[in-house]
């Protein structure tokens, strides 16, 4: 399994592969923010919409291969405010139900993880749907429950749920007196 990321010319080649993988993940009862059934050219269109984003430094995108094929994905959304260039939202963590439990959902994260500390991000955060296998991952790795929020999404099948955020310090770019040393630098 190999995992890299990809450039924004590189995730236009992919968005039918990634398609592929956004609507299995929604066919299996995840919930990442769309209802089932998924159809197909929506899924290649919400690919298609990440591009500008990952081309201005906005997105990051990885992706899990087993061969050619992709198999996983993880992203992080950086914020573009002069406040909040500490910290960064983990979103799109799925995982091919053919490739579940071998571990790549916590390959995926750590490499998102690691990527970030590269570059001088101190706090991630994310949610998601409470009571979840995701969630299981998340309490595994050393995320911190921040708490419930009921009703928040519907899951694929439109039923309406409660979300869990969790956040997670990472690096060492905060001192102890809460102040940032931001460190400049592409995510890898």
């Amino acid at each position: 399994m190999t995992v890299r990321r990809l450039d924004a010319p590189q995730l236009l080649a992919a968005t039918d592969e990634l398609a592929d993988l956004l609507t299995d993940t929604v066919e299996g009862g995840a919930s990442i923010g769309f209802l089932a059934p998924l159809d197909r050219t929506a899924a290649v269109d919400w690919w298609r919409e990440r591009a500008d984003a990952t081309a201005a430094g906005h997105l990051a995108v990885w992706v899990a291969l087993r061969g050619d094929r992709i198999v996983g994905t993880v992203s992080l959304a950086l914020p573009a405010k002069p406040n909040s260039r500490h910290r960064a939202e983990l979103v799109k963590l799925m995982v091919h139900r053919e490739a579940r439990g071998e571990g790549l959902g916590r390959r995926l994260l750590t490499v998102a993880e690691n990527a970030a500390v590269a570059t001088g991000i101190t706090l991630l955060h994310l949610d998601t749907e409470t009571d979840s296998p995701a969630e299981h991952l998340y309490r595994s790795t050393g995320w911190t429950r921040a708490g419930v929020i009921p009703d928040y999404a519907a899951s694929p099948d439109g039923v309406l749920r409660p979300t869990t955020l969790y956040y997670k310090r990472v690096g060492t770019g905060a001192d102890t007196a809460g102040r940032l040393v931001v460190m400049d630098g592409p995510l890898t």
